[in-house]
């Protein structure tokens, strides 16, 4: 990893998170791939609908500028969820 962004604060049960945001850095960077994660407070792990959009919707901006999204990854309490192990990159 060569460095890491905070992108935007959620609040209690949502966070609103635009590509174009999600993206500035690794574009100034001339980022080859990037890794996303966030937590989820609850302490579950498990991926919302909303979650599953998100990824969704940034694995295709990634590819639309040719920067590949290899994992998106929830930390919970005790556990993760990571996109890439369970097949769901899109």
């Amino acid at each position: 990893m060569i460095c890491e962004e905070k992108v935007a604060i959620g609040s209690l049960n949502e966070s609103i998170v635009h590509p174009r945001e999600v993206f500035k850095r690794a574009v100034a960077e001339s980022a080859h791939a990037v890794l996303f994660a966030h937590n989820h407070p609850s302490g579950d792990p498990g991926p919302s609908p909303q979650d599953h959009r998100l990824t969704a919707r940034l694995v295709k901006a990634g590819d639309l500028m040719g920067i590949k999204v290899l994992d998106h990854i929830i930390v919970g309490k005790e556990s993760y969820y990571s996109f890439a192990e369970n097949g769901n990159m899109g």
